[in-house]
């Protein structure tokens, strides 16, 4: 198919790009039409590169961040339209960054932007069936205009390799931006329980909650963690590599048990065994103590017995980690991204005729 591809973030960002290659990888034309950067005021641009670009496509993928767009790009063409909505405005405002209290004016308007692009697209694509279940409550909403497909990541990038360690210690690596949901102050606390078994903590990033996350580390007094800025893609992976365990998210606000999140993914596609919290979104991919190590959330203690049993078990996070890697091939490679794209596209676009 010819498949016309608008993404609300720019050609660099991870899903726009993942994405991409994914069609790309299926034998798809795709023309490809992004911002030069995340701000709105690019959107009335791209809106006019669908009305000029759609009518000699199949389809119109929107991608992320596409709720302010899909609605628009209903009005300018009747071709089918597959939104890969990714997350919802309602859910990442209101429950995890707490932009406007539920019930309010301003959390109504955040919710009708995901209602009408989810009522403007043909399908709407989420990660995870609990996710999917939750949209149909939160909206009221017949979820059969929804379809799963798990995070993927670029695994060209993310996949094992050996890099050379500086220490003999054990290595514990979390990523991110510092959002509300991750709880990096969770992790901090945990640190300093483990602060003197020989266990060493990598943070890389850098976002909301890191001023207040980095006053914590002051005040505890942190001697086992070591905090970078954000890194290249490739870099990232390297940090990855060196470390014995990767950690995914430990927040206990509404968000946390609604998402997955790319460095789940991530974790188990470097083959490492990973320590997250159990929520059900997890739980649809991942089984504790199987493929991976699952915590209850905002409790510091429970992390660092989890970080203790791994690292006094090699043999446990060998299997973890083997576990997460083959799960990671079998749902979550941009190939298998790709063959769940071409499914949902099968289900709108009509079959052409044989000659």
């Amino acid at each position: 198919m010819k498949v016309l591809y608008v993404a609300g973030r720019e050609a660099s960002y991870s899903r726009t790009r993942i994405v991409a290659e994914a069609l790309r990888r299926r034998g798809h034309e795709v023309v490809l039409r992004t911002p030069p950067d995340r701000r709105f005021r690019h959107y009335p641009r791209l809106l006019l590169q669908t009305l000029w670009n759609a009518p000699r496509c199949d389809i119109v993928l929107v991608g992320f961040y596409g709720q302010l767009l899909v609605p628009f790009i209903r009005l300018l063409t009747w071709k089918p339209i597959v939104f890969d909505m990714y997350i919802t405005t309602y859910d990442t405002m209101v429950f995890d960054r707490r932009k406007a209290r539920a019930g309010t004016l301003k959390a109504r308007i955040y919710g009708f932007s995901d209602w009408l692009s989810y009522k403007a697209a043909s399908i709407s694509i989420l990660d995870t069936d609990h996710v999917i279940a939750h949209f149909g409550r939160l909206f009221r909403v017949d979820t059969g205009k929804l379809r799963r497909l798990f995070l993927a990541v670029d695994d060209s990038v993310i996949h094992p390799r050996q890099v050379e360690r500086e220490t003999g210690d054990l290595l514990v690596h979390f990523h991110g931006e510092y959002t509300p949901f991750h709880g990096v102050r969770h992790i901090l606390r945990a640190a300093k329980l483990l602060e003197d078994e020989g266990i060493r903590f990598q943070i890389v990033g850098k976002g909301i909650t890191y001023e207040e996350d980095m006053a914590l580390a002051r005040e505890l007094d942190l001697g086992n963690v070591v905090f970078h800025d954000p890194v290249p893609y490739d870099e990232l992976a390297n940090f990855m590599a060196r470390a014995d365990i990767c950690l995914g998210i430990f927040g206990d606000n509404d968000r946390a048990g609604l998402v997955m999140t790319n460095k789940v993914i991530e974790a188990i596609g470097m083959a490492k065994p990973l320590i997250t919290e159990h929520n059900q979104p997890v739980q649809e991919l991942l089984k504790h103590a199987e493929s991976a190590y699952l915590v209850e959330p905002a409790n510091p203690e429970a992390l660092a017995d989890a970080v203790r049993t791994l690292a006094r078990d090699p043999k446990l996070r060998g299997e973890i980690a083997a576990n997460g890697y083959a799960i990671f091939q079998r749902y979550c490679t941009i190939e298998k991204l790709g063959e769940g794209l071409d499914g949902i596209f099968a289900e709108v676009v009509p079959k052409k005729a044989p000659n």
